[in-house]
């Protein structure tokens, strides 16, 4: 993780264009010799990558992520999304997600950024600002990649020229990040982000379910209490679940537990058979399969060709 010192971020990004162009030149000062950095602006994170990368699976929180200069793939399911400098990709729940950066050089690097989205935030929008009279979507999954508008970039231009005068984000970031969930909201992927908001529809109830699984991946999951748990019968639960995530909810707790499991083994130093156990596998040789056919090799293996990609 990088630091970033304010009197050379403001010589750098003051007066800079608004669009991608500076928003890129703006990631790029700020990352400076970082892959990742975590600002002080709640829920952003900025990314900078020299060389394409492997793929790589964690769990998106509901996001916008948008990309200054670059190109990125991210596969949810049997769905891949690939999206550059000018579309975003927005998540509405959270996803076991695999993603890998495409296009990057030490000459023209990754440069990208993610903010979380508060659903709170969100749902206070949904209030006080009805959907557009014929605004609706039949597609209910909970990710896409759209268009970036100017008034985005001009948005995020703005929340990062925060970072050089951090005297000012408690007061000025939340109002920044407020217009700009709003902008997504009457923007074409407003449909999909309003369907999680509402307590009374289904795309609610199987957040609410997911949110469950987070905490309890490890547990035996039995579909019958999944549904109850969403008040949904289970066919509705299983069409509903799948429609919003490509996924069944079985598949999503598979990838939930490998993902995990290579956390463990990757940041904890845990053996594969341990890793198994924690993440609530009862064979070892059943672990080693699915986790062969999700990240293309045998844990172990997989797990030093990670190691020496970071050397």
């Amino acid at each position: 993780m990088g630091s970033i010192k304010p009197s050379e971020a403001s010589k750098m990004v003051r007066g800079e264009d608004r669009g991608v162009i500076g928003l890129a030149r703006k990631i790029d000062l700020l990352t400076a010799d970082s892959n990742r950095l975590d600002t002080e602006v709640q829920g952003l994170s900025l990314h900078r990558w020299e060389h394409p990368t492997e793929p790589t699976s964690y769990m998106l929180a509901p996001s916008i992520c948008l990309i200054g200069q670059g190109r990125k793939q991210v596969v949810v399911g049997e769905d891949a999304f690939v999206y550059d400098a000018s579309h975003c990709l927005i998540t509405s729940i959270d996803l076991p997600v695999v993603s890998r950066i495409l296009e990057a050089s030490p000459e023209s690097p990754y440069l990208g950024l993610t903010m979380e989205i508060d659903l709170r935030t969100l749902s206070q929008l949904v209030l006080e600002h009805p959907a557009p009279v014929g605004r609706s979507s039949a597609n209910s999954l909970g990710i896409a990649v759209s268009g970036v508008t100017g008034h985005l970039f001009d948005a995020f231009n703005r929340l990062l020229d925060l970072l050089s005068h951090p005297e000012d984000i408690g007061a000025l970031a939340p109002l920044i990040q407020r217009e700009i969930f709003y902008r997504l909201l009457m923007g074409e992927q407003g449909p999909r982000l309003r369907q999680i908001a509402a307590s009374g529809q289904h795309g609610y109830r199987v957040v609410r379910t997911i949110e469950w699984l987070k905490q309890h991946y490890s547990k035996a999951m039995k579909i019958e209490d999944m549904a109850s748990r969403a008040g949904l019968s289970v066919s509705a639960f299983h069409h509903h679940f799948r429609a919003m995530t490509s996924m069944t909810p079985l598949q999503f707790q598979k990838r939930m537990r490998l993902s995990e499991a290579r956390r463990l083994m990757l940041t904890e130093h845990l053996d594969a058979s341990r890793a198994a156990f924690e993440v609530g596998y009862e064979s070892p040789s059943q672990f080693s399969r699915e986790y062969s056919r999700m990240f293309g090799a045998p844990p172990m293996q997989d797990i030093r060709r990670l190691v020496q990609q970071s050397a």
